[in-house]
């Protein structure tokens, strides 16, 4: 097998739905394998088309006794900076105004602002900067002033 035939496997075998694939001819053997993506339910399903195209829904603010909780928006990866190794939109104490993002949730590919619902302080981030968040899961903690 030719170094272009064996990148023409990878790339057919990353792009399709398969975990495992082995392939033998002769002495020649290939065996390739991944772990299968993680499943996340979502409480409320977008359908895909309308999520491609459609911008995100503002985050609901939740009145709690200690402040009010913003919740995604929608299933993703949640990001509390615009790139790896840059200071958080939105750390404990910050003050923001209304609209400015406070993180970034990764669907499909597609990165979508969570705007501040209001003028306050960010009291604590409940979210993992990385890890994959569900609809409706908290991600702030803050103060209206």
């Amino acid at each position: 097998m030719e170094l272009q035939e064996l990148y023409s496997l990878m790339e057919r075998f990353a792009s399709s739905g398969l975990t495992e694939l082995e392939w033998e001819q002769g002495e020649e053997k290939v065996h390739l394998r991944r772990e299968p993506a993680p499943v996340v339910r979502a409480e409320n399903p977008v359908p895909v088309a309308a999520a491609a195209h459609a911008p995100a829904p503002a985050p609901v603010p939740e009145k709690r006794a200690e402040g009010d909780l913003v919740k995604a928006p929608l299933v993703g990866v949640f990001y509390a900076a615009p790139a790896p190794g840059e200071a958080p939109f939105a750390a404990p104490g910050k003050q923001v105004k209304k609209g400015e993002t406070l993180c970034l949730l990764e669907a499909m590919k597609m990165m979508s602002e969570v705007p501040a619902p209001a003028d306050c302080v960010v009291e604590e981030v409940l979210a993992k900067d990385g890890e994959a968040v569900g609809y409706g899961q908290p991600l702030f903690r803050v103060r209206k002033v």
